[in-house]
């Protein structure tokens, strides 16, 4: 079902959760969008063979249903009395991806995620609504909220003329309305540095679980999920793991990411023994790594240490030994290009050694010239590059591995630039006053590591990961003021004490 004005409604409600400036108004559009976003995505799978077995099981559909609302509610119970606990959910939840039939395909989805944004959307406007005492003020919205909203409308609106509207709908529902709640339920958290300490050993604990996980598949030569990479493995010379991730590259950036927080935790530590625990932490999820052969995820770890050590110590020098490797990787392609199979001058060469990426971003080129002012719309590169490159429908799936040539194809020029000024604003909110301040050169460090990923491969705002940063980063950028009138290292707060205190207890000046 083509429906592009309800679609269009319920990204205007995530990006009014984004930009509300009273918090009756944004906890009644969050409660809106939570509501009308299942109703919109039932009423586009209701005829699929998908949801037939519900059809026909009204009864157990039902059931299903309040035994989903009773876990919802007994979360949002327990995150009104003990609000970090989102944080530990929403950490532990952020991985794990379940197989849901929806349309004509199969999309992997986070469905416990959901369930923890849905109760802590619930257990955040409760009160406001509800609770006997007037809300207090919260901060106005900046220029990354403005960009995060006209970025989630501009992309629903111009699904309306997209050759793929169930592709964009999807995308919209599953990834940009719920994730946009996460964001604003991070954002006015109370952070303390027991609360992130928390969520990275919750974090770091997945990362080594699925680490061994991936060693198991390695050692047996057997993988766990994904049947288009067990099948890759079996035509190719090489093996690679995926652990519980359906895809090596997102397992690879998951891993990469956590690397980048165990660093910032082990420079920050002094003592010998949680330095020695840290580093055989990254010893494991290293050799993890190394296993998915994922190229984006090294890439992207390089980078993210690079800028944490800069923020850490000397951007000079992070800069310059950033500049000697890429001169070095460079130089070894220039005088050994067959070692990584690769001919300088042919593009056949160069497709095969970027793992088909050069294919994909010189197609993706063609179509944005081809439509440079708005594009073909929003989720149509799968198929329009596979219809003007007449490429296999396999290969047309993952033509998204450069979101920014996937942006210019499908939002065309004005789509970029809503895409490139978020990426300024997020940079610039993140990375504005971080340097001495420990969590926030964590999560900088991390943010641009995942950019960088997303460059050569998919999911950028599909990815909780990216809303999670940006939200955790908005609350700790807004605690500047508190820990500069404190004049005090961060290694002297206690741990008990907020970090980023909740932003509905500040003035919007304070924000």
């Amino acid at each position: 079902m083509d429906a592009p004005v309800p679609l269009i409604v319920v990204a205007a409600l995530a990006a009014l959760a984004l930009l509300a400036r009273g918090p009756r108004a944004r906890a009644t559009v969050m409660l809106l969008a939570l509501l009308l976003t299942p109703v919109l995505l039932i009423a586009h799978i209701y005829d699929s063979a998908q949801f037939r077995p519900l059809r026909d099981h009204a009864g157990l559909a039902v059931g299903a249903g309040a035994g989903g609302l009773v876990v919802v509610g007994l979360l949002a119970w327990l995150f009104v009395r003990r609000p970090p606990a989102l944080a530990l959910a929403a950490a532990f939840t952020i991985p794990f991806r379940i197989p849901i039939g929806t349309g004509g395909g199969t999309a992997n989805l986070l469905v416990p995620l959901y369930v923890v944004i849905a109760a802590g959307t619930i257990a955040y406007a409760w009160p406001i609504l509800f609770g006997p005492d007037d809300p207090p003020e919260e901060p106005r919205p900046r220029v990354l909220e403005w960009a995060l909203g006209g970025y989630l409308l501009l992309y629903a609106i111009q699904a309306a003329y997209s050759s793929d509207f169930a592709r964009a709908l999807e995308q919209v529902v599953f990834f940009y309305v719920p994730f946009a709640l996460l964001y604003v339920l991070l954002a006015r958290l109370e952070w303390s540095r027991r609360l992130l300490a928390g969520c990275l050993g919750v974090l770091a604990g997945l990362a080594l679980a699925f680490a061994c996980i991936g060693f198991v598949e390695y050692g047996t030569r057997h993988l766990l999920l994904n049947p288009k990479v067990i099948a890759s493995n079996q035509l190719e010379s090489y093996f690679r793991v995926n652990s519980l991730f359906f895809d090596p590259n997102i397992y690879g950036r998951f891993l990469a990411i956590v690397m980048v927080f165990v660093t910032a935790a082990i420079l920050r530590r002094r003592g010998t023994g949680e330095v020695a625990a840290g580093g055989a932490a990254l010893a494991v999820l290293w050799a993890g790594l190394v296993l998915t052969l994922s190229q984006s995820s090294f890439v992207a770890l390089l980078v993210g240490l690079a800028i944490l050590g800069g923020l850490t110590w000397s951007g000079r020098w992070a800069l310059g030994l950033s500049l000697i490797a890429i001169a070095l990787g460079a130089g070894f392609l220039a005088v050994a290009p067959n070692a990584v199979h690769l001919d300088l001058g042919s593009s056949k060469s160069a497709d095969t050694a970027t793992s088909g990426r050069y294919g994909l971003i010189t197609g993706g080129i063609d179509l944005f010239r081809a439509k440079p002012l708005a594009g073909y719309g929003s989720g149509a590169f799968p198929r329009e590059y596979r219809r003007h490159t007449h490429a296999s429908a396999q290969r047309a799936t993952s033509a998204s591995h450069t979101i920014p040539i996937t942006v210019a194809a499908e939002q065309g020029v004005v789509g970029l630039a809503v895409y490139l000024a978020l990426l300024a604003a997020a940079f610039w909110r993140l990375f504005d006053g971080a340097r001495g301040i420990a969590a926030r050169c964590a999560v900088a460090a991390a943010f641009a590591a995942l950019v960088v990923h997303t460059f050569m491969y998919a999911a950028f705002l599909e990815d909780p990961l990216a809303w999670a940063l940006l939200g955790v980063g908005t609350a700790l950028a807004r605690a500047m003021p508190r820990l500069v009138r404190h004049r005090r290292p961060p290694a002297a707060v206690p741990e008990d004490e907020p970090v980023a205190a909740p932003a509905a207890v500040r003035s919007p000046a304070q924000a």
